[in-house]
């Protein structure tokens, strides 16, 4: 008698979950949030697309208006003067890649000083005992509570009356070495280290440097890393305090030389295309910067959750 095969033993067929009306609800809502939240993107996308002039005849229009690529052009020196004027821009020339270098200068050279000085600064408040230790850590939360606007009179001042108007050295060292939220963010990080592997390294002769350099550090990438793009971003995007001390050609960055173009405005309205067109090029660099490292600030946020 033949042995038949046991069908018994097959893998289970998962069955599909029924959409109820609550999770249809919930996908619809947040389907809505994400239009909501992109769409803002994609009008700088169909203003910057469109020619200055042929806005105001259309404003309402889901689509570019006299489809171009005129206003990138403008934006990256390619068109000449007499084609801007003819597609409705003020003709005046944005220097675009010397303000983006500047910009990558000022906000590199604060995210990296920044996020350095902070790990040393938090992995001594988390692990360093010192006299004073915990008032001079409440010392540093509280300004948290001070907005920038307050200090920012104070530090012009300083830079002004050191000659670094208009120089780099002037718009970077304010916040070069430390801030509050960088200090604090990291020190969680570093309480949640478990003390045996320091013990473990102090017992192999490693003092506190080597500790730090060799073994803390490379554990904490993903807090660092997140940080750095948070310092980053938050730099790049910096309007007030570059305008202040850094207003000449050589150091205007970004977000300032934006401001200026916004002010020309040619038949009494502003380049709009232009400068949608400009706002976009300039976020590509944060973008890049962002899409590169989404798993580190992932892995950050994961590992924050769990402890």
């Amino acid at each position: 008698m033949a042995n038949h095969a046991d069908t018994s033993t097959d893998a289970p067929v998962r069955k599909r979950k029924k959409m109820s009306a609550g999770r249809i609800l919930a996908w619809a809502v947040m389907i809505a949030f994400l239009i909501l939240s992109l769409f803002p993107f994609y009008w700088m996308l169909r203003t910057a697309l469109s020619t200055s002039r042929s806005l105001s005849s259309d404003p309402s229009s889901l689509l570019p208006v006299d489809f171009t690529f005129g206003a990138f052009e403008r934006v990256l020196g390619l068109a000449t003067q007499e084609e801007a004027i003819a597609e409705g821009g003020s003709g005046a020339s944005v220097n675009f890649w010397l303000y983006l270098r500047n910009s990558v200068i000022y906000a590199g050279a604060v995210t990296l000083g920044q996020v350095f000085f902070s790990a040393m600064a938090a992995y001594a408040f988390a692990r360093l005992r010192w006299p004073g230790r915990n008032l001079v850590f409440g010392i540093f939360l509280g300004a948290l509570l001070v907005p920038p606007i307050f200090t920012s009179l104070p530090n012009f001042l300083l830079i002004k009356n050191l000659g670094l108007l208009n120089t780099f050295p002037g718009m970077i060292l304010p916040t070069f070495l430390m801030t509050p939220f960088a200090i604090f963010f990291l020190r969680q990080f570093f309480l949640g280290i478990n003390r045996e592997i320091e013990e473990s390294a102090s017992l192999d002769g490693a003092g506190p440097w080597r500790t730090f350099f060799k073994i803390i550090l490379p554990m904490s990438t993903a807090p660092i890393t997140t940080l750095g793009i948070l310092t980053f971003i938050t730099t790049w995007n910096d309007y007030f305090w570059p305008l202040l001390v850094g207003n000449s050609e050589g150091t205007k960055v970004l977000t300032v030389a934006l401001g200026v173009f916004r002010s020309q405005t040619p038949a009494g309205s502003p380049d709009w295309a232009g400068l949608m067109a400009a706002t976009l090029v300039a976020a590509v660099p944060v973008l890049i910067l962002f899409f590169m490292f989404a798993r580190k600030i992932i892995d950050s946020i994961g590992y924050s959750g769990s402890k």
